[in-house]
């Protein structure tokens, strides 16, 4: 018994590490964007700045898509949350799109085509990406915890 309560344990508070990580880049995220955001016009003439928040956008997505959900996926099937697989189901296809505008607007910048007008829009998509992520990480992984704890 103290086993499995040991492996719960190393199984799913390496998903917390995980996602400790990747909030720390989503932090960095969004202080490249408000470098940025201070003078959305001259992003043709910032190409550094453009570029580093570019690089932190792609792999924050990257992560999210690669590492994070799929974590958080795993975890509520181990611990047979329906509930919280019926609302990743409904989330998920939402965070697909805004992944898709996200990735095209890096596509812009790299083609030479990033306009301010695109990276105004970004605000509000990230703003609802985040908060689609905060739900799934509260409903599929910090629902958990308790369980977690109790095993231990």
């Amino acid at each position: 018994m103290l086993e499995s309560c040991q492996n719960a344990q190393e199984r799913w508070g390496g998903v917390h590490l995980l996602i400790d990580r990747w909030l720390q880049e989503r932090h960095e995220l969004v202080r490249a964007y408000d470098v940025l955001g201070a003078e959305p016009e001259s992003l043709s003439e910032s190409k550094k700045p453009l570029q580093e928040f570019c690089a932190i956008l792609v792999d924050y997505v990257s992560a999210g898509h690669f590492e994070i959900y799929e974590q958080l996926t795993s975890e509520a099937k181990a611990f047979g949350d329906k509930r919280g697989l019926e609302l990743a189901d409904t989330l998920y296809p939402r965070i697909d799109v805004i992944t898709e505008k996200l990735l095209a607007f890096n596509d812009l910048c790299d083609a030479g085509q990033c306009v301010a007008q695109k990276f105004k829009e970004l605000g509000g998509l990230l703003h609802e990406r985040f908060e689609l992520e905060d739900c799934l990480i509260e409903v599929l992984h910090n629902a958990h915890k308790q369980e977690v704890a109790a095993q231990a």
